[in-house]
């Protein structure tokens, strides 16, 4: 299968830039993954599309403010990380930058400048090892506790297509985040604020929330001409027993298991997989590559919430496993005729 074939053209201007004020004000394009039928509604007509019973699972990871701006402590060069997967200890995986002078032993220094000249950084990371795709496995020295001084220290890690500050760090995290560990929001769950989430539950849709610590994956482009040939990065899962035992009962009673976000899919998708009970979810953790395309069978999400995608990433070749790459792509086109607004601060997309 080509990767070619799951891309599309969008004009610049289409890529939100900013959130909107309220959360539950963008638009929702959605799409009978049967008929391929297309409607254009507001996110709040989302709750027309579900049915007491359904069970709603979202994805309670909270984002670390993972990006972190320093400088070489021997030539005082300026140098980025982006924190991706706590290892053990004080030893991360994460991408650097530039990548061709942060070799094996360097070491990077960080809020030097709030001591003063002169003075002992704040933090500082020495380059361990060099790995695949550019990242590096960082060992991290401090004084006090690493969590209080990365809050101090560190910036929200927006995607590279948003050039815009943002102004409050809690508008790029859930109502509902929770468990620290990602580098970047799972943000069909963005749209979602307390209220509406109380609106669902009174007409008898259950919530079930499971965790993801989204990684490298959500930064990596595919690079290789066919589907099939590219691997996924490992990321962290939970899956509790009340999740389960929540979901199990949604399906035994013939309701729907809705995914907000593809990281609650490919959790959902991991789980059942690994489940000790054939066909049903039981508690679970560990790390998942599951990569999700056309072909492969989704085996317990029966619907799916999300944000526009890139063209060409996995997360696009994931709906079309869902829904049919043709149908996709058809929305798609469409989506970009309305004028919807893309990616991670932009409008959602239910497929049911």
């Amino acid at each position: 299968m080509q990767v070619e074939w799951f891309d599309y053209e969008l004009p610049e201007r289409l890529i939100a830039q900013t959130p909107l004020k309220d959360r539950t004000a963008s638009r929702l394009l959605t799409l009978n993954k049967e008929t391929g039928a297309i409607r254009h509604q507001t996110f709040e007509s989302l709750i027309d599309y579900l049915e007491a019973g359904d069970v709603l699972v979202l994805n309670d990871t909270r984002v670390l403010p993972a990006r972190l701006f320093g400088v070489k402590a021997d030539t005082g060069a300026k140098a980025e990380v982006l924190l991706l997967k706590q290892l053990e200890g004080d030893r991360w995986e994460a991408l650097v930058r530039p990548g061709k002078r942060l070799k094996a032993g360097s070491v990077i220094a960080f809020g030097a400048e709030e001591q003063g000249e002169g003075s002992k950084p704040l933090l500082t990371a020495t380059v361990e090892e060099e790995r695949e795709m550019g990242s590096r496995v960082l060992r991290f020295s401090y004084e006090g506790i690493f969590n209080e001084l990365l809050d101090r220290l560190g910036h929200m890690p927006l995607p590279p297509y948003i050039k815009e500050q943002l102004p409050e760090r809690e508008r790029y995290q859930t109502v509902y985040a929770k468990h620290e560990g990602s580098a970047a929001a799972p943000t069909a769950g963005l749209h979602f604020t307390k209220s509406f989430l109380h609106r669902l539950e009174q007409k008898g849709i259950q919530l079930a929330y499971i965790t993801l610590h989204v990684g490298l994956g959500t930064f990596r482009p595919v690079a290789v001409d066919h589907v099939e040939s590219h691997t996924m990065h490992e990321e962290y899962y939970e899956v509790s027993a009340e999740a389960a035992d929540r979901i199990n009962a949604a399906k035994a009673g013939g309701h729907r298991v809705v995914a907000v976000g593809t990281t609650s899919a490919r959790t959902l998708e991991t789980a059942i997989r690994v489940s000790t009970q054939p066909g049903q979810l039981t508690a679970c953790s560990g790390w998942t590559d599951i990569f999700i395309y056309p072909g492969v069978e989704l085996k317990i999400v029966d619907a799916l919430l999300t944000n526009f995608h890139l063209p060409k990433s996995t997360l696009l070749m994931l709906i079309s496993a869902l829904a049919g790459r043709e149908r996709i792509m058809a929305a798609y086109k469409e989506a970009v005729e309305q004028e919807y607004r893309f990616f991670s601060f932009g409008d959602a997309m239910f497929i049911y």
